[in-house]
């Protein structure tokens, strides 16, 4: 006799505890749904249901790998942030709940039916500009990335949420090429881990994630010092900004900022009560 639902999902969730790794109990119950093309519901409605010998094969496959620290977003191809569904690769970098700070922020104070314009610095799978665009039908977006891989996976995510004709996506060196006074709202995850941090980190970040997004010089605030002045450059007189940093880089950031002539500089929280996002405006004309 093969295994059920439930069957699966415990044995699951205790080879994963075995194995030591974080969250077993959510990480078993979505290789499972996955592996035997289940919902959730279908666990607790159908708990007894038969899994085929292919779906359990399958099943084996995934939690081998995730007993080798591989993301279950990399096993899976998929992540969900904010209100959206996105496919992710190896090339681009699991989108995390800290970085809806960034949406949540940029969402308030932005009308529901302006046709603002937004830019996402470092745009990976889209996730920041894509849920902006989601929340937002007269808003549209320029995603500019380094990596020809991120924005393939970007264009893939945009055309499946129904987005694309309101997104752009340019390979480039941050703000390289682009005007003066274009955007409203400019939002950026940079790469801030400092680099002798990054080789302490878990590996699923350190072995999996694409080095490009991560790493932030010697002090984690390479990509700061180039995109303070650029995004006030870009912005447009009262426009406004997000930028992901680090939890210990509030002040570095904030003062980065402020000597590029932001106005309103702020550090915004996360979830966890951690600092997240740095924050701020563009003087309006006449200020």
């Amino acid at each position: 006799m093969g295994l059920n639902l439930v069957q699966a999902w415990s044995q699951a969730k205790q080879r994963l505890e075995a194995a030591g790794l974080a969250g077993p109990v959510i990480d078993a119950r979505l290789l499972v749904e996955a592996a035997a093309d289940a919902t959730r519901t279908d666990i607790v409605t159908d708990p007894y249901r038969p899994l085929t010998p292919e779906q359990e094969a399958t099943l084996a496959d995934y939690l081998a790998r995730r007993e080798r620290r591989e993301p279950v977003s990399h096993i899976l191809g998929r992540k969900g942030f904010w209100k959206i569904m996105l496919q992710v690769t190896p090339d681009v970098l699991t989108p995390r709940p800290d970085t809806e700070t960034v949406v949540e922020y940029a969402l308030r104070d932005f009308p529901e039916h302006a046709a603002w314009s937004i830019l996402d610095l470092g745009v990976g799978s889209g996730a920041i500009l894509l849920a902006l665009l989601a929340e937002r039908p007269a808003a549209k977006g320029l995603g500019i990335d380094a990596s020809e891989e991120a924005l393939a996976v970007a264009r893939d995510n945009a055309a499946a949420l129904g987005l694309a004709g309101r997104t752009a996506l340019l390979r480039g060196d941050w703000t390289a090429g682009l005007a003066d006074a274009a955007f409203d709202l400019v939002v950026s995850n940079p790469p801030y881990i400092a680099s002798d941090v990054l080789e302490t980190l878990e590996p699923e970040v350190k072995d999996f994630e694409p080095r490009l997004a991560l790493e932030g010089g010697a002090d984690g605030l390479d990509a700061y010092r180039i995109l303070a002045p650029e995004i006030l450059r870009v912005l447009r007189p009262g426009g406004r900004f997000a930028v992901e940093i680090g939890h210990d880089q509030k002040e570095a950031v904030e003062a980065l900022f402020h000597a590029a002539g932001a106005d309103d500089v702020r550090t915004i929280r996360d979830l966890s009560d951690r600092d997240r996002v740095v924050a701020g405006a563009k003087k309006a004309l006449g200020n």
